[in-house]
């Protein structure tokens, strides 16, 4: 069992998909969870189905951290977008966005929250990273170095954090079924005229052994399990849940 009565923990983007998930895996567990999302509807919608606290902010921007509570006992760094394109076409102000997002925030969130964690001898850091934090995919240049260099971030917060009580940890998931996934699906059929099935398996899915979008609820249970009492020794790594893409 996983008991996180008492705790606090922020889950950014967690008005849908993944993130939405933890937040409803976390407040089951008895963790008062804030509900980080750039749309306010979604943030709070997600509140209410778990008794949280929406805060509606915008990652990208420098002083989103302000409107965060700094005393959470859990962070879990999920929000994130996605751009598909070549390099020579991709625009830098999306590239710098999706950094901003992805690596900046995640930064930002540990910095405010770990002297906290530190003062009460324990925390809980689960990154939502990616295959692609383990693997390139052409045309993801953004995305694939954010998730690169949330890998990295991670392994310095374990090794800062560990004579303090605090974790850090990546989960690294192939396509989960979430609305960005789904519009992926949707275009790419569209695209090459094949069916959604034969997208996510003969595209998406190609690398990996297992053909199946992976559900948002199978990432918030190794999320729950990172920040529950038998994951103390388990720090600095990446957990793939990726079907065995990354076993070729």
């Amino acid at each position: 069992m996983i008991d996180l009565s008492g705790r606090r923990a922020v889950v950014t983007g967690a008005g849908s998909g993944i993130g939405r998930a933890c937040a409803h895996r976390l407040a089951a567990a008895g963790a008062h969870v804030v509900v980080v999302d750039v749309q306010a509807e979604a943030a709070a919608k997600v509140a209410t189905e778990t008794s949280g606290t929406p805060v509606v902010a915008d990652l990208s921007q420098p002083d989103f951290v302000r409107a965060i509570p700094a005393d959470a006992d859990i962070v879990v760094n999920n929000a994130g977008f996605q751009h598909v394109s070549p390099i020579e076409e991709f625009p830098p102000e999306v590239f710098s966005k999706i950094l901003k997002v992805m690596v900046e925030a995640p930064f930002l969130l540990a910095r405010q929250a770990l002297p906290g964690m530190y003062e009460r001898g324990w925390g809980r850091i689960v990154n939502i990273s990616s295959v692609h934090g383990l693997r390139a995919s052409p045309y993801k240049s953004a995305y694939v170095t954010a998730k690169h260099a949330l890998e990295g971030l991670s392994k310095v917060i374990a090794l800062e954090g560990a004579a303090h009580g605090v974790t850090s940890n990546c989960v690294s998931p192939a396509y989960v079924r979430t609305p960005l996934v789904e519009n992926q699906v949707d275009a790419q059929a569209e695209t090459h005229g094949i069916g959604r099935d034969e997208v996510v398996e003969q595209i998406m899915l190609a690398p990996a052994a297992v053909k199946r979008l992976i559900e948002p609820a199978e990432v918030a249970e190794l999320v729950a399990y990172l920040c529950g009492p038998h994951s103390s020794s388990i720090t600095g790594v990446s957990l793939p849940l990726d079907g065995g893409w990354t076993a070729r």
